[in-house]
């Protein structure tokens, strides 16, 4: 989930003591084709795709149910710093409006990874009756900016929300983690529980259907909680960033080309929500 901006100089989630990560070099045309989640006025063109399933009935286990998926950046966000480097208010703090995520070696984009995974997770839930909204529709503009996107899981009242991301950590670290909200006296206190639920019942399911390991360099037992997120501070709803692995590391840079895998990412983050929402 690289929260860096153009400026700064780590993309990673890594906390204090940890390794810097990388500072993407300029976007390649793979990168300028996917969007960002930070603008001016909304960023991105048009509103957010929120569509329900075609043909749900109440048998469907998601009939009813409501899952905002936020793909974590957007392709447009280098070409426009004026835009992502604009402060925001957390609570906890100020920070950049967005970033530009991170990348592979060879220039597979954090933004088009979380892209693509966020769609095909989309469909998946939708076929199982869900209604499914997503915080950006294309992966060529800008924003929107964190703060924007816990209001549109707020607005659209989610039983579920989740933030798609992948780190940019050190070569040598590996495996992914799930980052859940603290108490910060404000008003993503009353679900934290219920976010705790969530990002276990997500964390569990990802381990068993993509087989990666739990971070060997952030949280316990692939379990992190953070007080300094916008998209977790602000929202009202059962809310987790989900960092896949580490774009960085060799072996898991080559599983996330592969369409197949993010297959697999997308049908195990599914599932993770699936079994939390049930």
């Amino acid at each position: 989930m690289a929260l860096c901006g153009l400026t700064a100089a780590a993309c990673g989630t890594a906390g204090a003591g940890a390794t810097p990560a990388f500072n993407p070099p300029p976007a390649t045309p793979q990168q300028q084709a996917a969007p960002s989640e930070a603008s001016r006025s909304n960023g991105s063109k048009g509103e957010p795709s929120s569509d329900p399933a075609p043909g749900s009935t109440a048998s469907d286990p998601l009939h009813g149910k409501v899952v905002v998926i936020d793909p974590g950046h957007n392709g447009g966000n280098a070409a426009h710093p004026e835009i992502i480097n604009r402060e925001v208010d957390v609570l906890t703090k100020r920070k950049p409006c967005d970033t530009t995520g991170t990348s592979t070696n060879n220039g597979y984009s954090e933004a088009a990874f979380t892209w693509d995974v966020s769609k095909r997770m989309a469909a998946i839930l939708r076929a199982k009756g869900a209604t499914v909204k997503l915080t950006r529709k294309n992966n060529t503009s800008v924003g929107p900016c964190i703060t924007e996107r816990a209001a549109i899981g707020n607005k659209a009242k989610a039983d579920a929300a989740i933030s798609v991301h992948a780190d940019g950590a050190a070569p040598a670290n590996h495996g992914f983690h799930v980052i859940m909200p603290k108490k910060i006296n404000g008003p993503v206190d009353p679900v934290v529980a219920d976010s705790r639920k969530l990002g276990i019942a997500v964390r569990d399911a990802f381990r068993a259907g993509t087989g990666l390991p739990y971070s060997n360099y952030i949280g316990d037992k692939a379990l992190d909680f953070r007080d300094d997120l916008g998209g977790l501070n602000l929202s009202t709803v059962p809310k987790v960033f989900v960092e896949s692995g580490n774009m960085r590391n060799p072996t898991e840079a080559a599983k996330f080309h592969s369409p197949a895998f993010r297959q697999k990412i997308a049908q195990a983050l599914a599932d993770g929500v699936q079994n939390y929402l049930n």
